[in-house]
């Protein structure tokens, strides 16, 4: 079952949509408390807590070029702090300002990463019910981990926002149009990321730093360095193991996957068939929305986050809503 999106009516367009919030909204502010996680292989991820101690554990996972500063994360998470979650934003292997210590970065499908931090989630945080949320790439990955491990995932519900089911259909597009402007914003942050790490990182065999900063596409920048660094054979091979569409059958816990229609980063086409779908899997696809967009309007006409109201609705119905929160709405009652 779906809940009806309405685009506000000047942000109709999926380029009003998915630009405006990114570039003109303000990152709300979140004192994250910051946990810096050693790897079995001797990197580091960064996690940051917020909100109540005890209450139920959110996970929450950036797309491309994000971290926890990303204005979508922290107002989510500032969203759900206050109906009583405890949210983890999870800044991704390699993401953020400072470099991390390998030549490995995150990337679409590196759901060992993910499913390790879950379980590190799951081990300080036993007695209380745990969801994750991923957006756009962090959703792609999101959905690949629960696939594999299926019903040894430590979470009991899941969100995802505007996953490419499908990668490669997805990079030819945005090498058309105006999703090239896209593209262009993505890679210009990326390559700042690689300027930010090497050289203190060595890159591996096969890596080419020169080519990866000359990419005017994401095929050439993964050939150059995502492949390389990732143990991925080539572009092709990367697209083709990393996409999430391929892993949703083994998905056992309840899990909403929100998408639009008119996604500018993305084709219709790499949508599921909602029949292909386990039955704990909600597909909720609309025809509007953008990328990671899906402004509405309140009811004084002003524009309203549809998602960071709706991700903590669905997750309530289907975990029920902190004691912390439900102490709150009966002593307003």
């Amino acid at each position: 079952m779906t809940t009806p999106f309405r685009p506000h009516p000047l942000m109709r367009g999926a380029h009003a949509q998915t630009a405006l919030p990114a570039l003109f909204r303000p990152s709300p502010f979140v004192d994250w408390r910051l946990d810096h996680l050693e790897t079995q292989d001797g990197d580091v991820i960064t996690v940051g807590h917020f909100g109540p101690e005890d209450g139920p554990v959110l996970a929450l996972l950036h797309g491309l070029g994000g971290c926890l500063e990303s204005t979508y994360l922290c107002a989510t998470a500032r969203r759900m702090a206050a109906r009583g979650w405890h949210c983890v934003g999870v800044q991704q292997r390699g993401a953020g300002p400072t470099p991390n210590r390998l030549a490995r970065s995150y990337n679409h499908g590196a759901s060992d990463d993910i499913a390790w931090i879950l379980q590190q989630l799951a081990a300080r945080h036993p007695k209380v019910t745990r969801a994750a949320v991923g957006w756009s790439l962090g959703g792609n990955v999101l959905l690949k981990t629960l696939g594999e491990m299926g019903a040894r995932a430590p979470v009991d519900a899941a969100v995802a926002v505007s996953v490419p089911f499908r990668l490669a259909p997805c990079v030819e597009h945005l090498q058309t149009g105006t999703a090239r402007v896209y593209q262009a914003y993505l890679l210009k942050n990326l390559k700042a990321a690689v300027r930010r790490k090497h050289g203190p990182v060595p890159l591996p065999a096969g890596a080419d730093i020169e080519k990866a900063l000359a990419a005017k596409c994401f095929r050439d920048f993964d050939n150059a360095y995502t492949a390389p660094c990732n143990d991925y054979a080539d572009a092709n091979d990367y697209y083709a193991r990393a996409s999430c569409g391929q892993y949703l059958a083994g998905v056992t816990i309840p899990t909403r996957i929100i998408h639009a229609l008119d996604d500018p980063m993305m084709v219709p086409s790499i949508v599921p068939e909602p029949d292909t779908l386990p039955a704990n899997i909600e597909l909720d696809l609309h025809e509007r929305g953008g990328h990671v967009g899906f402004v509405s309007r309140n009811n004084s006409g002003l524009p309203q986050m549809w998602l960071e109201h709706i991700i903590g609705d669905w997750l309530e119905a289907r975990l029920g809503a902190p004691e912390a929160a439900q102490a709150a709405e009966l002593e307003s009652a």
